[in-house]
């Protein structure tokens, strides 16, 4: 292909030559000065990039320095030696916990299946509950009755896990001869629900109702916070489609399906590609406080098999710490699968994804 000057460059008439446009000499001079530009941006805004260097700061220390730790999952464990110095055992523990088929690979499946189930459960009942909630904020009217409202549901998130679960345990806790069961063993067992015995034994020493503790508890915890995302995208919304739709007939239900809903549903479907990236992530934290012996058939998951693993509270050999690593990096690695299929079918079945 050959190149002319004239496919760059602008004749002059009255000086007889080529010469560059003046819109390709700013393109030079900025890209020549580039970094100058930046500087200056830098200096001008410097206040706020200070304000950005704690949050680097954390996502370094605590996001990216971890990930060396990860390479334990192919070494041989060893405590006194740092990992840069360990032995490379290959993916002898990832066939251990996959196929070993001994206690701990059936350990690590039943922790496996309990996240996924604890997850699922969340995302089916716990992440419809933050829209119900928003659209309830916005029917309400009285701005001091809605403050209320959404004080009264942001409370819990801010409480910490220890006092959450304190107060799960105390209200579904094991009667005594001192003092009877816990209030909602006390008004199930009223009900018929359940036997006294089982009120009386107390909830959390019950496989079967674990997870229905765990999933209640965590819409009380976190759907009130998770609302407010839900509640800015609708008070985003144009009056004036409101206004159109009440011209059409539409009553508060068909305003809410067609005006409210579709104007919101990016939103969603963002907020849901996020929480099913982090579909098998369940801290540790709170299952650990609640869970027991008596519960781990339905309550153990990877990070407390891990948590219990690294301890040597499973398996009880020195290669704890390898195992525990190898179980969360399979657990990672599942939840970035599914972060990108997540956002793969949602751009193809709504054009809206995280990138």
């Amino acid at each position: 292909m050959k190149v002319r000057a004239a496919d760059y460059l602008v004749y002059d008439k009255d000086k007889g030559v080529y010469q560059l446009s003046p819109e390709q000499v700013v393109r030079d001079d900025v890209e020549k000065h580039y970094w100058v530009h930046v500087g200056r941006t830098i200096l001008k805004d410097w206040r706020l990039y200070l304000m950005l260097i704690p949050m680097l700061l954390i996502f370094l220390f605590w996001r990216y320095f971890p990930m060396y730790e990860l390479l334990g999952c192919f070494k041989v464990s060893d405590n006194v030696l740092p990992v840069s110095e360990q032995l490379f055992s290959g993916f002898s523990y990832f066939k251990r916990l996959l196929l070993a088929g001994d206690g701990l690979s059936t350990d690590f499946w039943r922790a496996m299946r309990n996240t996924f189930i604890l997850s699922f459960y969340g995302l089916c009942f716990g992440f419809p509950i933050p829209i119900i909630l928003a659209l309830f904020f916005n029917e309400v009217r009285s701005d001091a009755a809605r403050s209320v409202f959404q004080v009264l549901t942001y409370l819990p998130k801010f409480m910490s896990t220890v006092v959450m679960t304190s107060l799960i345990a105390m209200l579904v806790k094991q009667g005594s001869l001192v003092s009877g069961a816990g209030i909602i063993s006390q008004a199930m067992a009223g009900l018929g629900l359940i036997s006294e015995e089982t009120a009386f034994g107390g909830l959390l020493n019950m496989p079967s109702f674990f997870r229905s503790i765990y999933q209640i508890s965590g819409i009380w915890e976190g759907a009130g916070y998770d609302s407010i995302v839900f509640f800015a995208a609708i008070i985003a919304i144009s009056p004036t489609s409101y206004e159109a739709a009440q011209i059409d007939g539409a009553n508060k239900w068909a305003q809410m399906r067609y005006v409210v809903l579709p104007s919101i549903l990016s939103t969603i479907v963002i907020m849901l590609i996020t929480r099913i990236g982090s579909l098998l992530n369940i801290g540790y934290e709170k299952v650990l406080l609640l869970y027991n012996a008596n519960t781990y058939v339905t309550a153990d998951v990877v990070s407390t098999f891990a948590y219990r693993n690294s301890i040597g509270a499973v398996g009880g050999s020195s290669a704890g710490s390898g195992l525990a690593s190898a179980a969360e990096m399979m657990n990672n690695v599942i939840g970035m699968l599914l972060v990108i299929g997540s956002n793969t079918i949602a751009k193809k079945a709504s054009n809206t994804s995280l990138y």
